[in-house]
């Protein structure tokens, strides 16, 4: 079987975390705080708080940030739903909004005509690796006095004009699911040069605690987000391997663009000029022609897993009484295909996938 993805994970990682387990102290400690200055750094940013997973990164932020019932946030509708759901767990309202097929991010014009006397956040999202269109949606939010929430959950090592995607908005939100560049199991990151919204962030990750005079007091109701010491260890060691994990996808990316920019019926994905895209995925688009989740199940019949790129949450059984008509997102949550990219893979996996995926278009057009 050719994986849709696979951690890179070595000798020097498991020793790691053995050595916490050993130590018996697991929760958040020295090595979840070496892992946050290790990201900073990385990002350029002033703070860095590392928490339990990249859907706790986005749920914190809007708390950090005071948003809640009365308020909007403006959303793209192709992403992944914790994107949404979190908006609505905190009491405010989602609005969702398309996207441009050819990067699969937001729509920018759409931003400009969702907005209300109640928006309050924009929450641009660097789908699959590729930084959102940051500059002029940072200029409608000034323009409007909106809060920036950058959901960078894919794109750990983006750029976007010079910067680090994540660095760009008030907050950034990273996931180091198994699926990313990096991975501690679970956990995510939010990160702002703002120091006061870093210390709410650390309090309410931590029940809403603050160490005052050698004790705890509860000055918020808080929630526990945080992360363990042995994945702060993980992480640390994996971001001496991000750089060479992102030049590698870029390699085997290019492969495949290389392979089907040409083949009828399939859109390859883009990368923009000024921006570095780091592939956590790589997703075509099909054309309505080809029935794309019996790609899904043919090319594992074949050996190959492949899957949907991610989700229209209008279509979501929760967001669909709202009735919206998102075009765009629609089409790419029917008709986008994401193919196995990881460091573990050989060209000649590349060439497997793309052979078999070239005759599938064959047998399968119009079926």
């Amino acid at each position: 079987m050719i994986r849709l993805s696979y951690p890179e994970i070595g000798e020097e990682e498991i020793q790691a975390v053995v050595e916490v387990l050993r130590s018996g102290f697991l929760v958040q400690g020295t090595h979840v705080a070496e892992f946050e200055q290790r990201a900073a750094t990385y990002l350029g940013v002033r703070n860095a708080v590392a928490v339990s997973s990249g859907t706790a990164a986005l749920h914190l932020a809007l708390l950090a940030l005071g948003i809640g019932p009365g308020d909007e946030v403006i959303v793209p509708d192709f992403t992944f739903p914790a994107t949404a759901n979190v908006v609505e767990m905190v009491g405010a309202r989602a609005v969702l909004v398309d996207i441009d097929l050819t990067t699969f991010n937001v729509n920018v014009e759409v931003i400009r005509q969702a907005i209300t006397i109640n928006t309050r956040t924009i929450i641009p999202v660097h789908l699959f690796g590729l930084s959102a269109d940051m500059e002029p949606i940072l200029d409608i939010a000034k323009k409007h006095s909106l809060l920036v929430i950058e959901d960078a959950a894919c794109a750990l090592g983006a750029v976007y004009n010079g910067r680090k995607c994540g660095s760009l908005g008030d907050l950034g939100c990273f996931s180091f699911h198994p699926r990313k560049a990096i991975t501690t199991g679970e956990g995510g990151l939010v990160v702002t040069d703002n120091v006061e919204l870093a210390e709410r962030l650390r309090q309410l990750r931590n029940h809403g605690m603050q160490l005052v005079d050698g004790s705890y007091h509860i000055e918020h109701a808080g929630l526990n987000y945080r992360m363990t010491d042995f994945q702060g260890a993980l992480g640390t060691v994996q971001f001496d391997r991000l750089e060479g994990i992102i030049r590698r996808r870029a390699e085997l990316a290019r492969l495949y663009t290389q392979a089907l920019v040409n083949a009828p019926g399939i859109t390859c994905p883009r990368e923009i000029a000024g921006s570095r895209h780091v592939w956590q995925s790589y997703v075509v688009l099909l054309d309505e022609i080809f029935p794309r989740n019996r790609f899904i199940q043919k090319m594992r019949e074949r050996g190959i897993e492949t899957t949907i790129g991610t989700y229209a949450v209008s279509a979501q059984d929760y967001y669909r009484p709202r009735g919206l008509n998102l075009p765009c997102s629609l089409q790419a949550y029917r008709q986008s295909l994401s193919l196995p990219l990881h460091t573990r893979m050989a060209e000649q996996d590349v060439e497997t996938v793309v052979n078999n995926l070239l005759d599938l278009t064959h047998l399968l057009a119009g079926a």
